[in-house]
């Protein structure tokens, strides 16, 4: 299955899932490490100084640089069949997140550490799982296994 890992920067577990992922013989992106020589997007490449207004927001968002690193994250989200949505992790992931399932393609939260509770997780709900909030990397692996085959046999 293509798997797109949201989270954020500064998720300390990130590596870890990511190689775990891989390692149960998916395909993850990692945003990162997007294609061969690039590193991923980060504002410190547009400005050092920091961003504090709209205003600010708005030009480094229309900067070249910005704009490369959102068509690779985003060719990516629609090449994944699924979003491993990986706590903690900020806004920009749970927009991911929100996007694949306004998309209809799965969504699966995997949470090893909790900062705040978030009802609305329950919007990735489906028939096969109500809200698939996983706290091991194997249960995790095992649901998106099953979805993958039920994939497979509905010709999705």
């Amino acid at each position: 299955m293509n798997i797109y890992l949201a989270t954020s920067w500064r998720n300390v577990y990130q590596a870890e899932v990511l190689a775990f992922l891989r390692h149960a013989g998916h395909e993850v992106y990692d945003f990162k490490n997007p294609v061969a020589g690039n590193t991923g997007f980060s504002w410190k490449q547009i400005s050092e100084q920091s961003i504090e207004t709209g205003a600010d927001l708005r030009q480094v968002l229309a900067h070249p640089i910005a704009q490369k690193g959102f068509e690779l994250d985003y060719q990516a989200m629609q090449w994944a069949d699924m979003c491993v949505l990986l706590l903690p992790c900020g806004n920009s992931a749970h927009l991911e997140a929100g996007w694949f399932s306004g998309q209809g393609k799965a969504v699966a939260v995997y949470c090893p550490e909790l900062r705040e509770p978030e009802l609305m997780y329950k919007c990735f709900d489906s028939p096969e799982h109500k809200t698939p909030l996983f706290v091991t990397l194997e249960a995790l692996d095992r649901h998106i296994k099953q979805r993958s085959n039920s994939d497979r046999r509905s010709g999705t």
